[in-house]
């Protein structure tokens, strides 16, 4: 059996679903094995819920008659199935990536463009080889424009996921200092989020540029067909503003303030703003999507809670968006704590970064800094260190923190969201 004979039977499926908890009436199920499970031997009870096909690479749990069918590799077939499907949509899909503000940046263009289209796009952190066909395969015939979000650890990653998805349009967030180890280092970083801008090249697919960022101009100069921002001589051209902490971006005389806080939030909003208005939505569009956005996702998060403000930015961290973070926090009014945890992924450069951000945060004259994690208890001998999130939890149980205003920034391997509760 391939992607094309079976495609028939897809295209009556409800959704496409690797997890057997999920499963519905008229469902796909893939069946991945894992370490301490064979989701073989859930087929028949996928069927019995309701499920109107599994596919399995175990051939003794194959049952055509049942629509339970062996592959060779569940995961090869899950990518081909979603470039055959890629193959039959004839809709713009934008394809996204970089080292920070991926996912922000990815909702915040999904709410912009849903005030006009049926936008699909990658739900929450779908974004590597299984989360980018599961997002394709979920495109139905009603969708008008996807967003597929493209995350990577190492090289060639991108190359594979831009094969998948196809893009017709294609944005680069940033390079930063993130996944250092698999990259091989900031050299590799920018050549492994390249791959999107090669394959767009190489297909004459239309390049999203903010031309403020030296490295996308750099790797797109010459290139055509692509939309600029950024630059007085680019398509679009924005200003910035903030309010109460938040980020706003004018264009032409026009205001719309988000509720997201830090300065590199700005370009993330300008990137989606200059998709709109290419896809024909005028000001008053956008300027609704970005205000009534809200982060839910501990990403540039502001929750007030006892007379205290919060920011949450728990899900990912690196050198660059750490660094970005204590700049923009050392920006509110009040007393300022900074609970800082391990960036994640860095191999040899770790301590060096560490090391760097620490002495960030203490040029910035924080009343109070806390580290959480072992990489940062290496270098921290001045401040409040502690090993991991329970260990801190503990300590908050009997001590107060003072401060108005509260930072959590860390890697999502430290779970730093964990301490809000014992924070009065």
């Amino acid at each position: 059996m391939n992607a094309a004979s079976f495609y028939p039977l897809f295209l009556k499926c409800a959704k496409v679903t690797i997890d057997s908890r999920t499963i519905e009436q008229n469902d796909l199920f893939f069946a991945f094995s894992g370490e301490t499970f064979n989701a073989a031997k859930l087929a028949e009870s996928a069927i019995d819920k309701g499920a109107l096909a599994v596919i399995l690479e175990q051939k003794e749990f194959e049952n055509e008659k049942n629509n339970i069918f062996y592959v060779p590799s569940t995961l090869e077939f899950l990518q081909d199935l979603a470039k055959h499907h890629r193959k039959h949509l004839n809709i713009p899909i934008i394809g996204l990536t970089g080292s920070n503000g991926k996912t922000t940046t990815k909702e915040i263009i999904h709410a912009v463009l849903s005030q006009k289209y049926n936008v699909q796009y990658t739900y929450g952190n779908l974004n590597n080889h299984i989360g980018v066909p599961l997002t394709l395969l979920s495109i139905k015939a009603e969708h008008e424009i996807a967003v597929i979000e493209m995350g990577a650890n190492h090289q060639k990653e991108i190359e594979m996921l831009s094969e998948i998805a196809q893009p017709n349009f294609g944005y680069v967030t940033n390079f930063g200092k993130a996944h250092l180890e698999g990259f091989g280092g900031f050299e590799g970083v920018i050549k492994g989020k390249s791959e999107l801008y090669d394959y767009l090249k190489s297909h004459l697919q239309t390049i999203l540029v903010n031309e403020n960022d030296p490295i996308q101009v750099e790797k797109t100069e010459g290139y055509q067909p692509k939309i600029t921002f950024g630059a007085t001589t680019s398509d679009y051209q924005f200003e910035q503003f903030s309010k109460d902490n938040l980020v706003g971006l004018s264009y032409e005389g026009n205001h719309a303030l988000s509720q997201l806080t830090g300065n590199y939030n700005f370009t993330n909003l300008c990137a989606a703003a200059s998709l709109g208005f290419h896809f024909d939505l005028n000001f008053d569009q956008i300027r609704n999507a970005i205000e009534n956005y809200l982060p839910t996702n501990m990403r540039s998060q502001v929750v007030e809670k006892n007379g205290k403000t919060f920011v949450l930015d728990t899900y990912n961290a690196n050198p660059s968006s750490m660094t970005e973070s204590l700049k923009n926090f050392s920006n509110f009014n009040g007393s300022k704590t900074i609970i800082i945890g391990d960036m994640l992924e860095l191999g040899e450069e770790s301590k060096k970064e560490h090391q760097l951000i620490l002495d960030l945060a203490n040029s910035l004259h924080f009343d109070e800094i806390i580290t959480v994690g072992n990489e940062f208890k290496n270098v921290n001998h001045l401040s409040k260190s502690f090993q991991n999130s329970k260990e801190l939890s503990d300590y908050l149980k009997n001590n107060k923190i003072e401060s108005e205003n509260i930072l959590l920034k860390a890697s999502r391997g430290i779970a730093l969201e964990q301490i809000l509760e014992f924070i009065d």
